[in-house]
């Protein structure tokens, strides 16, 4: 089973080169801090004013497309600024990617971060009432884990998407499979960070599922102070 993959390769350490720590602090003051490797490239969110935000997504897309031409670089930076929405809806404050090739094919993944209110519902065992719920709702493969930070489900799943025209061959809109992981860790402040790591190309999964392994590993809480937090459970 996937699942047990994933279980088995959060107990690894990941093995990252030039990695680069990264952190949020939520409204309550808590700080979450984990290490994303080498050759991630990350989508602007300190932007002042929507000029500044096309103008880092337009520099970002030259360093993503970099033998593209201007109006594929500019399309690319479009379809990037569309989905700000739905990051802000999500809680998503972190959303990085990666391209590389895995026996001799070209393969990328995306990783987002986020924080979200927990649900009130969830009481003295919010990682148990994440898993029951996300089994009830048939989502993917669901599994709990404990991490070094606490403890925390994991789902594995399949969802579909659609690619934009202006990017496709045919010039029309294309639907596309994602693998993804997805890892929730409830904090006791009633709230909740999520991972997830999501793939279109199959044959990246592997390198992508014990990357993001790692990541998930590496996760850390410190309080206002700075000092470290273990959530209970």
């Amino acid at each position: 089973m996937i699942s047990n993959r994933l279980e088995a390769k959060v107990q690894m350490t990941a093995d990252t080169v030039d990695e680069a720590q990264r952190s949020l602090t939520g409204s309550s003051g808590v700080e979450v801090r984990w290490i994303m490797p080498e050759g991630f490239l990350e989508l602007p969110f300190e932007a002042d004013d929507l000029d500044e935000l096309a103008d880092q997504l337009a520099e970002l897309a030259r360093r993503a497309l970099p033998g593209a031409d201007e109006e594929v670089q500019l399309q690319w930076a479009a379809m990037c600024a569309a989905h700000y929405d739905e990051f802000v809806e999500a809680g998503v404050q972190y959303a990085g990617f990666v391209t590389t090739e895995v026996d001799g094919a070209r393969c990328t993944a995306t990783v987002n971060v986020s924080l979200m209110d927990l649900d009130g519902r969830a009481g003295n065992d919010p990682a148990g009432f994440i898993a029951s719920t996300m089994r009830h709702l048939e989502l993917g493969q669901i599994g709990e884990v404990q991490l070094p930070c606490g403890p925390a489900v994991t789902c594995v799943g399949n969802r579909t998407a659609s690619v934009d025209g202006s990017l496709t061959q045919s010039g029309q809109d294309e639907p596309i499979w994602t693998s993804f992981i997805q890892v929730q860790i409830p904090l006791n402040n009633g709230t909740m960070l999520l991972l997830e790591m999501g793939t279109p190309t199959v044959e990246g999964w592997d390198v992508f599922s014990a990357m993001f392994a790692g990541v998930v590993k590496s996760v850390r809480f410190f309080d206002a102070m700075g000092a470290p937090l273990v959530m209970p459970g």
